[in-house]
């Protein structure tokens, strides 16, 4: 099968690319959308449509919103929580020292109202594809938000968890056909990862029937310019989840496979675009790192997918990249 991890690139008519391409805010950042306000739900619908008929039309089996609506993976959910104060965000440094505007915990973490349910109700009604919606996992927003109320983060991200878990239960009721947690921040601190963040998972994930998935990645392309490592700092850990899938990305960073073997009882969903080259790799090149992961994964667990959201792709290259993979796939399995 085939799927996408998440985002597909916004239309230009819809969002300020220019402003998106500084950066992946953890606050709001409503100056990016084009369109007023008044008007700025449906332009977002619009845009949604856009994005699952490409993604229809590209032939990917297991389609997503694109996530549109969103001016990052985090930021909507992050900031629409009781206990966060939006008007006054916090600071983080990076380990290189960057200072970050995050959100500000100052009250015990709830959610009181659902954030992505309409999204998942006017994706099920627009494709009668399997549908997959992304939320950001409950380690990741810990790490992106500034603690003035908890007495460790540890008992701050399982309140983050709490939320995710409620938010998906509803995700479930409306119609999604598989849940993601995004977790990319698993590898900045793998110590504070391997005290809390597989209780965390595992209680955002808590009584989902439908397919689990948890994605991991070494930052968008577009975004982490350096070369980035060919290995993660935490994922054999992951296999003590109740998440079914894990998703990697894979390509671009030209990951050593054999690391597959540490989660042998998941279905792993395997980055085998580069989003980092703007080239569209021809079907043949993308068959070759399917059959690479096959030489770990057996068919009936894996899934391939492009290394991480496109978002930050031009919309041609994006859509050539998702032809090609489809394309792969379909190689892939005659020959099985």
């Amino acid at each position: 099968m085939t799927t996408v991890v998440g985002s597909y690139p916004q239309p230009d008519w819809i969002i300020d690319r220019q402003l998106l391409s500084k950066g992946v805010p953890r606050v709001r950042a409503r100056e990016m959308w084009r369109v007023p306000e008044a008007f700025l739900e449906q332009a977002q619908d619009d845009a949604t449509i856009v994005a699952i008929r490409d993604m229809e039309r590209a032939g990917i089996d297991i389609v997503t919103d694109g996530e549109i609506r969103r001016e990052s993976y985090s930021n909507r959910f992050a900031t629409a929580l009781d206990g966060v104060d939006v008007q006054q965000p916090g600071r983080i440094r990076d380990r290189a020292g960057r200072e970050t505007v995050v959100p500000r915990v100052v009250g015990r973490i709830q959610r009181k109202r659902a954030v992505e349910i309409r999204d998942m109700q006017f994706l099920r009604r627009n494709t009668d594809r399997l549908a997959k919606m992304t939320l950001p996992g409950p380690f990741t927003l810990c790490q992106q938000a500034q603690n003035e109320f908890y007495r460790d983060a540890e008992e701050m991200a399982m309140d983050f968890a709490a939320a995710v878990n409620a938010e998906a239960r509803d995700l479930q009721a409306a119609g999604a056909d598989v849940i993601q947690l995004d977790e990319p921040w698993l590898r900045n601190d793998p110590e504070a990862a391997g005290r809390y963040a597989v209780p965390a998972i595992n209680r955002a994930l808590a009584g989902i029937t439908v397919p689990t998935a948890l994605h991991l990645c070494f930052g968008y392309a577009a975004v982490v310019k350096s070369q980035k490592p060919t290995g993660y700092s935490f994922l054999p850990q992951l296999a003590d989840t109740i998440a079914v899938q894990i998703s990697i990305e894979a390509a671009q960073p030209r990951l050593d496979l054999g690391v597959l073997a540490d989660l042998s009882n998941k279905t792993i969903v395997l980055g085998v675009l580069d989003l980092g080259d703007p080239a569209i790799e021809t079907p043949d090149q993308v068959a070759a790192r399917i059959r690479a992961g096959l030489e770990y994964v057996p068919p009936d667990r894996l899934v391939a997918a492009p290394d991480c959201g496109m978002k930050y792709l031009p919309r041609d290259t994006a859509f050539g990249k998702l032809c090609a993979l489809s394309a792969a796939a379909r190689e892939v399995r005659l020959k099985l």
